[in-house]
């Protein structure tokens, strides 16, 4: 790689991060009140642990719910409006949280505050991180998607690792109400940053029916959520398992997979452009099977850390690969609607995976939901196999 080569590259990136600010701090907001809710709901409130995951959930479907909307807003509004709206909602979240640290000592009025709480943050997550990946990408041209998108989920997962331990301490030494702070203070910052920062053009020409959006990008959104499932299984039940087994160190099981996927991100997330979305994942599937089964088969905590990492490695190119193929199925100034349903399928994948894999566990043990989940990955790798075969052909027939 020549040195101007490699000076364009680090301007791009640099280009590139100084959006990826929004991401990291929406996502921020929502890992840092995550370890501490569950913990507040049961012991401050007095409600049961159902309740507690319960109230974690709102999240999940407040986003879901969410995110088409967010993309169609991108494209007609533009993702610098959509960005602010999205840190204004995630700002709301901490200003709830605050008011049901204030009214703790009513706990139906305390727990609906929170309810609030997390459906802002749910529409915060969606106006935030599909408006930045949106900005990101009209800033530095459509070439650069899978670059964008790779550093997009790269702030999410490094600002959910920082923010859960951070909001564990902060809720230790000033309780919910130091977390709520934390949160507006980050918000405020950020929105100021956006507001700053110049707006891109919205795309002209007309725009094609949602449904026919959807008609182009399902397929590609369900391989994406089918893959989700392996992410999902180890983020929520790994400590299970290894409490199961009578194991000690799920935590840093945990920091495997996340180095996993970072790790593939830094190093392998040009090979999108080079070798197409589908063809990276077709390998990454593969890798992600392979590590679902070492857990499944695991007879020490060394093969179970094996194959997390393996997982997370494998995990980590999915959602920039298929999601370039994604918005490439639709006209430019409908890239915001199919990048908004195409994440849609993520929260479906991590919102079924609980209660599903809960079933599992209840009448298998807990090792079979990965082998579920590698079933269910192999289904997507089914999928991107039949999307690569008819893509080949194209060219043939035309």
């Amino acid at each position: 790689m020549s040195l101007s080569t490699l000076r364009s590259n680090l301007q791009l990136n640099k280009r590139i991060l100084s959006f990826m600010l929004f991401t990291f701090v929406v996502y921020l907001t929502i890992g840092l009140p995550l370890a501490v809710l569950p913990g507040f709901v049961h012991n401050t409130l007095g409600y049961n642990s159902v309740l507690a995951g319960l109230i974690i959930s709102v999240q999940y479907f407040s986003t879901l719910v969410s995110r088409p909307h967010a993309g169609r807003y991108a494209d007609q509004l533009g993702p610098k409006r959509v960005v602010i709206f999205g840190l204004i909602c995630c700002g709301m979240s901490g200003v709830f949280y605050a008011l049901a640290f204030i009214f703790a000592h009513s706990p139906l009025a305390s727990l609906l505050l929170l309810c609030v709480a997390r459906v802002f943050l749910g529409v915060g997550e969606s106006f935030g991180s599909t408006g930045t990946t949106l900005w990101g990408i009209g800033a530095v041209g459509a070439k650069h998607t899978a670059r964008v998108i790779s550093w997009n989920g790269v702030a999410t997962y490094g600002a959910m690792a920082v923010g859960a331990p951070l909001g564990v301490i902060l809720n230790h030494g000033f309780g919910l109400a130091g977390v709520a702070g934390v949160i507006v203070i980050a918000v405020v910052i950020a929105a100021v940053v956006a507001c700053g920062k110049a707006a891109i053009s919205v795309t002209a020409g007309k725009r094609i029916a949602f449904k026919s959006v959807v008609g182009r990008i399902w397929l590609y959104g369900l391989g994406l959520g089918f893959g989700t499932i392996g992410f999902g299984v180890i983020a929520t039940f790994i400590t299970l398992y290894y409490a199961d087994k009578g194991w000690s160190g799920a935590a840093f099981t945990l920091t495997l997979f996340s180095l996993g996927f970072v790790g593939t991100r830094l190093v392998f997330g040009n090979a999108i452009n080079r070798f197409g979305g589908l063809r990276v994942s077709l390998v990454s599937f593969v890798f992600e099977i392979a590590g679902l089964l070492m857990i499944w088969m695991g007879t020490d905590p060394i093969t179970v850390q094996l194959g997390a990492f393996l997982t997370g490695s494998g995990f980590s190119l999915v959602f920039p690969a298929l999601g370039v193929e994604a918005v490439k199925q639709v006209p430019p100034q409908n890239q915001g609607t199919a990048l908004g349903l195409y994440s849609a399928f993520l929260d479906l994948g991590l919102g079924i995976t609980g209660p599903v894999a809960g079933l599992l566990i209840a009448h298998l043990g807990t090792p079979s939901i990965y082998l579920a989940a590698a079933f269910m990955v192999v289904i997507a790798w089914l999928l991107t196999l039949r999307l690569w075969l008819q893509t080949s052909r194209k060219p043939s027939a035309s």
